[in-house]
C-alpha cells in the first residue's frame, strides 16, 4: 500500500505535472529509445514523430497523480491500457526500462526541484501503478491461451482475401497459417498487426478492429489508408496492408483483445453509432446481434464524406432491408452528385443525434459509439444532454497509449 506520506508528495507534484509534462515524457521517450531502440518494434514510430504519444503518456501521469487518492477511479482507463499492451506483446521486464526512464526525465526536466523525496514518492507510486497493469496483463495473457483457438504472441496467417470496400477502406480476410481454429472474440475487440516497415527499418504494430461476427475459422480487419497531409506523414502501416500485402502473403497476428464490446447476451434496444472507419467494430458487432434469436431493436447511425468513401454501404442497405428489427441512418457531410438522397444517405451534413432523436431515443437502450475523438465527445455529450445515463454509452479510442498505439 502507498503510503500517506507518498501520496501527499504525488498531489503536491499535480501542478509541475500540468506545467512541464509534456517536456519529461518527451525527453523519457528520447533517452528510453536510445538506451533500448529494440523498443521502436513496439512503439507507434509514427506517434513519436507527430508528438501524439508524449501528448498521450502526459495526460495519462496527470490523471495518475491527480487520481492517487482514488485509483478505482482510473480502473476503466487500466483496463484499457492492460488489453493494448497485451495486444502488442508488452512483457513484465519492460516494466523497470520505462519506470528508470521516467524517474530520469523527472530529474532532468525539474533538476534540483526533482528532490529525493520526490523521486522515491514517484519511483513507489509507479511501482504500485506496474504491478497493477502486470497483473491485468498476466489474467489477460492466461485467458488468451486457455481458450479454444487461443495462443499468445504473434501467430503467422495467410491472407485469403483483399476485397475493396470504398476507395480508402479495404478488407482482409486471414486464416491461420497452421490451418487450427481462432480464439472466438467479443463484438467489438481488435487484433494487433506486426509488419515490417522498409521506410522505418523496424517492425511496427497498429491495431485494427475485428470487422465480421466470430466464425472459428478466420478473422477480418476492414483498413483505412492514412493518405497524411502537410502537418503528418502517411500511415506506414495502412499504406503497406493497401500497397504491398496481397492474397496468399502472410502476416502475423495477435490474439483479440479490448474492452470494448457489445453484451450479446442482453435483450435491451442497442444503437450504434459510428464516424469514418469507426464503423468497423460496429459491423461485428451489428452481425452478431443480428444472428441472435433475441430480435434485439437496433439502430446504426453512421456518418462518412460521402458514397465513395464509406465502406459496405451496399451490404448494409441490404442488411436493413432483410431485418426488420434493424434501421440504418446515414449522414454524408459532403454528398456527391452521384449521391441520392434518400437512397444512398438519409440526411446532408456531419451526425447530428437532435436530428434524430425520435429514431434512436429507445427506452433502455445502450450505445455504442466509434470514431474520431471529437465525433465520440459530440455524440456522447448529445445523449447525455438528452437524459441517456452514463452507464449506457460505451465508446472506443484508439490511440496513442503508453506503449499502445
Amino acid at each position: 500500500m502507498m503510503t500517506e506520506q507518498t501520496k501527499n508528495i504525488i498531489k503536491a507534484t499535480v501542478p509541475v505535472l500540468a506545467e512541464h509534462g509534456k517536456e519529461i515524457v518527451t525527453r523519457f521517450y528520447q533517452n528510453m529509445l536510445q538506451a533500448h531502440p529494440e523498443l521502436k518494434n513496439v512503439f507507434n514510430m509514427a506517434h513519436q514523430q507527430k508528438g501524439q504519444q508524449q501528448e498521450a503518456l502526459a495526460r495519462a501521469v496527470y490523471a495518475y497523480a491527480a487520481n492517487i487518492d482514488d485509483p478505482l477511479s482510473l480502473n476503466a482507463l487500466l483496463e484499457n491500457i492492460a488489453n493494448k499492451h497485451t495486444s502488442l506483446g508488452v512483457q513484465p521486464d519492460q516494466y523497470p526500462i520505462v519506470g528508470e526512464h521516467l524517474l530520469g526525465a523527472i530529474k532532468e526536466v525539474l533538476g534540483d526541484a526533482a528532490t529525493d523525496d520526490i523521486l522515491n514518492a514517484w519511483g513507489e507510486a509507479y511501482g504500485q501503478l506496474a504491478g497493477v497493469l502486470m497483473g491485468m496483463e498476466h489474467e489477460l495473457y492466461r485467458v488468451s491461451a486457455a481458450a479454444p483457438g487461443g495462443w499468445n504472441g504473434w501467430r503467422t496467417f495467410i491472407v485469403r482475401e483483399k476485397n475493396p470496400e470504398s476507395d480508402v477502406i479495404t478488407s482482409f480476410v486471414m486464416e491461420p497459417e497452421d490451418g487450427l481454429p481462432v480464439a472466438s472474440f467479443e463484438p467489438g475487440q481488435y487484433t494487433s498487426v506486426a509488419v515490417q516497415v522498409p521506410e522505418l527499418g523496424v517492425q511496427q504494430i497498429r491495431q485494427y478492429s475485428l470487422s465480421d461476427a466470430p466464425n472459428g475459422s478466420t478473422y477480418r480487419i476492414s483498413v483505412k489508408r492514412e493518405e497524411g497531409s502537410d502537418n503528418q506523414p502517411p500511415g506506414y502501416v495502412s499504406n503497406l496492408l493497401h500497397n504491398h500485402v496481397n492474397v496468399g502473403d502472410s502476416i502475423k497476428l495477435a490474439p483479440p483483445y479490448g474492452n470494448f464490446y457489445i453484451n450479446v447476451n442482453a435483450t435491451n434496444p442497442v444503437v450504434l453509432i459510428s464516424g469514418g472507419v469507426g464503423l468497423t467494430p460496429m459491423i461485428s458487432m451489428l452481425k452478431r446481434v443480428l444472428q441472435s434469436p433475441e430480435q434485439r431493436p437496433l439502430v446504426f447511425v453512421h456518418g462518412a464524406r460521402n458514397g465513395k468513401v464509406q465502406a459496405m454501404k451496399h451490404k448494409l442497405r441490404q442488411t436493413a432491408a432483410d431485418h426488420q428489427n434493424f434501421r440504418l441512418i446515414m449522414f454524408y457531410n459532403e454528398p456527391l452528385e452521384s449521391d441520392i438522397e434518400g437512397q444512398d444517405y438519409d440526411f446532408a451534413g456531419f451526425v447530428d443525434i437532435n436530428q434524430i432523436a425520435d429514431k434512436v431515443l429507445l427506452p433502455d437502450a445502450d450505445y455504442y459509439i466509434c470514431g474520431p475523438v471529437p465525433f465520440m465527445r459530440l455524440q456522447h455529450d448529445a445523449l447525455m444532454n438528452h437524459g441517456v445515463p452514463e452507464t449506457h454509452i460505451h465508446y472506443e479510442v484508439f490511440g496513442p497509449d503508453l506503449f499502445a498505439e
